[in-house]
């Protein structure tokens, strides 16, 4: 888990970062639908999982930019950049209603990750613990909402919580002008991210969609 130590002179959003962390405590969250027809159609061909192919480019995307990888240390007060970002996502267990978090490390490796993450689906689903650790600060969230294809999403967090990973949130998608879209949700600190930077999540999750399908 290795990082850098911003110096808060040189970062490049400063003064919009005391300002959001000081003045005005705050989240932005953009809901905006993308289209997923290729990574079906390649899901499908491969004989693969949508849901791993998808976690496997968004996790791609986000560690393209320094912007998502980050996170305030609140015992030693910095803000650092983790080297990389993984994934921590969810198993709904249908007899309990409930969930258990699964830690996928990221690897840029498509199969590598891939069998990575069918593994420790495989694990959690027996289990019943919602397996929440504390210790693995650089993951973000990613939870899937299988049961709708909803239009907007909001995630709150209490005012001033210095949360600056991403919280990624996805529904089912559906047929729109012969095209599937599905909704995606970016939430982040507006300390660390504006409109741009979570708008630009979107463009580089596309972008990654784009790769994975040509290969």
């Amino acid at each position: 888990m290795d990082y850098k130590v911003l110096d808060m002179e040189k970062y490049y959003r400063k003064d919009i970062y005391r300002h959001f962390t000081m003045e005005c405590k705050c989240s932005i969250m953009i809901t905006s639908k993308i289209d997923v027809s290729d990574l079906v159609a390649y899901s499908k061909q491969t004989g693969t999982k949508f849901y791993i192919n998808f976690l496997y480019v968004l996790t791609k995307a986000l560690n393209t930019r320094d912007d998502y990888k980050m996170r305030y240390l609140y015992q030693e007060d910095k803000l650092v950049v983790f080297d990389k970002i993984n994934t921590a996502h969810y198993v709904f267990h249908e007899d309990t209603e409930t969930f258990t978090v699964v830690y996928t490390e990221f690897s840029e490796d498509y199969l590598a990750f891939y069998d990575r993450c069918c593994a420790d689906i495989e694990k959690a689903k027996q289990t019943r613990s919602y397996g929440l650790d504390g210790s693995k600060l650089n993951y973000f969230d990613a939870s899937y909402i299988p049961w709708l294809s909803y239009e907007a999403l909001h995630v709150e967090l209490p005012d001033g919580h210095l949360h600056f990973p991403p919280i990624i949130n996805w529904g089912k998608y559906r047929s729109e002008n012969e095209r599937l879209m599905m909704p995606v949700t970016v939430r982040m600190n507006h300390a660390v991210a504006d409109g741009y930077v979570v708008s630009k999540a979107f463009l580089l999750l596309e972008k990654e969609i784009e790769r994975l399908v040509e290969n």
